[in-house]
């Protein structure tokens, strides 16, 4: 039989790895009688640990929540897991988590054997946060993060204060996701009064949403895949314009050489095109010229090798045979 400390710390182990346990099944794990462990339940519930009981054949035991947070028990991956994950946040797109977070990392590595607090140091030594186009403006308040979240799982509607074309508007949505990359994130939602689904920034939402409002039911998300539906969103947005054009050529072709097109629309860009197409013919004009021809001759002329060989490619070009 296990000693009662260690006996404890595996009880309380499996307490945590499972929602619902049996009283038989943990007293099977711990290779005790019913009676000793409803002992060590109480002792449990004597150091802050919340243990819920439910009487009857089908009842048992499960770890509640407590008003204190107790001690977690943690194996050697999720161990390494959660330092990661501190790593990452000191440097993320939260508001007011670094020095949070950079506090937690360091006592849980004051904590972990040295084994584990080898594997930490290399991946902080090697590895360097890369920094965006973005700014810390682009940073979101935690608090804001989580009533959204919280709107977003109890299925309330918000009010949000969003800056627009039109100048800062009242939106009155229903939360659906969020969506987050390295840098922002994202909140998908129902836009009442467009009557379709909208990609909000939520670190352009001003303020904080008004109270939670009525329940809604959820409508279908746009697609199943929401990750890649805010992609295209934000992928999109900043254009005010938005062309279909057809290629005349195998996709495997396209982009290696010149190909046939046509513009199916917008009208407006078949004008910019030609404007285009005129500039460049101006430029190969110039480049064209028999005074830059002859300066291609003598350097031509002057070179041997591999630079003689591509200068000639320019002067074939040139149309100086």
């Amino acid at each position: 039989m296990l000693e009662t400390s260690t006996r404890l710390l595996r009880l309380l182990s499996l307490l945590q790895s499972r929602r619902d346990w049996t009283g038989t099944e943990l007293a099977s794990r711990l290779d005790v009688g019913l009676r000793t462990l409803r002992r060590d339940i109480n002792r449990l519930r004597d150091l802050g640990y919340p243990v819920d009981a439910t009487p009857g054949v089908a009842g048992g035991y499960r770890l509640g929540t407590g008003a204190a947070l107790p001690p977690l028990l943690l194996d050697d991956e999720e161990a390494v897991a959660v330092a990661i994950s501190l790593h990452t946040a000191t440097t993320g797109s939260v508001a007011g988590l670094e020095e949070t977070a950079l506090r937690a990392l360091t006592k849980l590595q004051q904590m972990m054997p040295s084994r584990l607090r080898h594997r930490i140091s290399a991946f902080h030594a090697t590895t360097v946060a890369l920094a965006g186009p973005g700014s810390a403006q682009d940073q979101v308040d935690p608090d804001l993060l989580t009533a959204i979240a919280a709107a977003c799982r109890d299925q309330r509607r918000l009010r949000l204060l969003y800056p627009g074309r039109d100048g800062v508007t009242t939106r009155e949505v229903e939360p659906h996701r969020l969506v987050h990359t390295p840098r922002r994130w994202y909140l998908v939602a129902w836009d009442l009064s467009r009557g379709d689904w909208r990609t909000f920034r939520v670190d352009r939402i001003q303020g904080k949403p008004g109270p939670p409002g009525p329940r809604f039911t959820p409508r279908p998300l746009p697609t199943e895949d929401v990750a890649a539906y805010v992609s295209q969103s934000i992928a999109s947005a900043p254009y005010r314009y938005h062309a279909r054009i057809l290629f005349h050529a195998p996709l495997a072709e396209v982009g290696l050489k010149g190909f046939a097109f046509q513009v199916l629309e917008p009208a407006e860009l078949v004008p910019v095109l030609r404007s285009l197409a005129e500039r460049l013919g101006r430029a190969a004009e110039v480049f064209l010229r028999p005074s830059r021809s002859a300066k291609l001759a003598d350097m031509y002329d002057s070179h041997t090798g591999p630079a003689r060989d591509q200068l000639g490619q320019v002067r074939h070009i040139g149309g100086d045979d």
